[in-house]
């Protein structure tokens, strides 16, 4: 301390100096940063860079607001390298500095002590993130909702390709017979209101309903794929709903048509698909386009040939035999025809496949004034559905809240998967016709094998 009074000559000492002990409270080595730079004691100290300073005992982690470096200057009262003649006080139990919220501004090189995000309210149990959500329970924004159309930028799929598959290998070959016998297991350990939530899921995907990023929405210059589907830009999801209805609904088929063994097991897999038609009806998952695939499945001409196995339906299980023949195949008629239930909340995703049939340039069947009526009941469904189309996202999102799908049954129902599961790796390339045309050889010749003509 001697020294350090005696470095300064036009400094005169009021005080003699005296031997302090600085107790462990104190701040360490304050004194240090007065020295001058004459001071060969001081020279290491007064290139120490202020916020490597230690922290004592007494001071908390954590700091709730910044103090510029002048106030601490002021507090330290050094000048020209001479100390306070008056020892410091000792500091307070209470924070030293206080330090507002991270996100509040970024931290400056001046800072004594980092800033950290606050932790305030946040109990040491709670101090762990919570898991994300599922996209699919993910809150729309209201400004994305209500936003103007915009010129599109490009055409939108929904449906990846070429996606890595836990089910089947890089290279299959067409109904392998190991993959066919996990997929049975996996739809008997499902009962038919999970497996209509799955393709609900899946279906909203496909769609453009759920899951739409704020990329693709740029992109296609709208909120929805329900939206998209009436417009010329959709083209593109048009055709990959269109594949994907008549890809479920052979897969449906083969459901059936692949069973060679007892005629009670053909009957348990006719029960099995009204079951699910019955879980994906209107009021119950209210997925549309899935009861549409599955009907398609029920009334291929391959399927409903059957016989024998239809009256085993009716013998063994009644209650889904007269279910179908009165409850599922008027609502499926009404609904191909435009007259179907439509109204969200009883139904989470509307009834795409005759307005997207229509847009892809097919004609109406039935006699001119009738197909004038279902053209024009067509047209006015398609208007309500692009309308809609938010209240029906809501309403799915809804239905899903809390579901957790399993990861294998959910990529069986998609429209990749299935199309390599019917025509193999290399045959899901061709063109969709030729596919599709030589998938319903197949099931007509395993129909034959099953019940032959007379």
């Amino acid at each position: 301390m001697e020294k350090t009074l005696l470095a300064n000559p036009g400094t005169t000492a009021s005080c003699p100096a005296r031997a302090r002990k600085w107790s462990n409270s104190q701040p360490a080595d304050l004194a240090h940063m007065g020295r001058s730079r004459e001071d060969p004691a001081g020279m290491g100290a007064s290139t120490t860079p202020v916020s490597a300073l230690p922290r004592t005992s007494s001071d908390p982690v954590l700091l709730k607001a910044p103090a510029s470096l002048g106030t601490v200057a002021d507090s330290l009262r050094a000048s020209n390298g001479q100390l306070q003649a008056k020892a410091p006080t000792k500091p307070p139990r209470t924070p030293s500095f206080e330090l507002p919220d991270a996100s509040e501004r970024p931290p400056t090189y001046c800072e004594l002590v980092p800033r950290v995000p606050s932790v305030q309210g946040t109990s040491p149990s709670q101090s762990c993130p919570e898991p994300e959500a599922p996209w699919w329970e993910a809150e729309e924004d209201e400004e994305e909702e209500n936003r103007c159309f915009t010129r599109p930028q490009a055409e939108i799929s929904f449906c990846p390709r070429d996606a890595p598959s836990c089910l089947l290998g890089p290279q299959n070959r067409p109904l392998e017979p190991q993959v066919l016998h996990t997929l049975r297991g996996l739809f008997l350990e499902h009962h038919p209101g999970s497996t209509a939530l799955h393709l609900l899921l899946v279906d909203c995907q496909a769609t453009g309903l759920l899951g739409v990023t704020r990329d693709q929405r740029g992109n296609m210059g709208v909120s929805s794929g329900l939206e998209l589907l009436t417009l010329p830009h959709g083209h593109r999801l048009r055709l990959e709903l269109l594949e994907r209805h008549e890809t479920l609904a052979l897969a449906g088929a083969l459901a059936v048509l692949g069973c060679s063994g007892p005629l009670e097991e053909r009957a348990a897999a006719l029960r099995g698909l009204v079951e699910l038609a019955l879980a994906l009806r209107p009021g119950a998952a209210g997925d549309l386009p899935g009861l549409a695939a599955v009907m398609g499945a029920l009334l291929m001409p391959q399927v409903s040939r059957l016989e024998h196995t239809w009256r085993q339906l009716r013998r063994s299980h009644t209650e889904a035999a007269l279910a179908f023949e009165q409850e599922l195949k008027p609502l499926m008629r009404a609904l191909d025809e435009g007259a179907g239930p439509c109204d969200p909340g009883e139904v989470a995703l509307p009834h795409v496949a005759p307005m997207v049939r229509l847009l892809e340039g097919e004609e109406v069947a039935g006699p001119l004034d009738e197909s004038c009526e279902r053209l024009l009941r067509t047209l006015h469904g398609a208007r309500h559905m692009a309308r809609d189309a938010p209240k029906f996202r809501k309403v799915a999102a809804q239905r899903l809240r809390g579901f957790r799908p399993n990861p294998e049954l959910r990529e069986a129902l998609t429209t990749g998967f299935v199309r390599r599961l019917l025509w193999g790796s290399r045959g899901a390339g061709a063109p969709r016709a030729e596919r599709f045309e030589k998938f319903q050889r197949v099931l007509g010749v395993l129909s034959q094998r099953l019940e032959p003509d007379r």
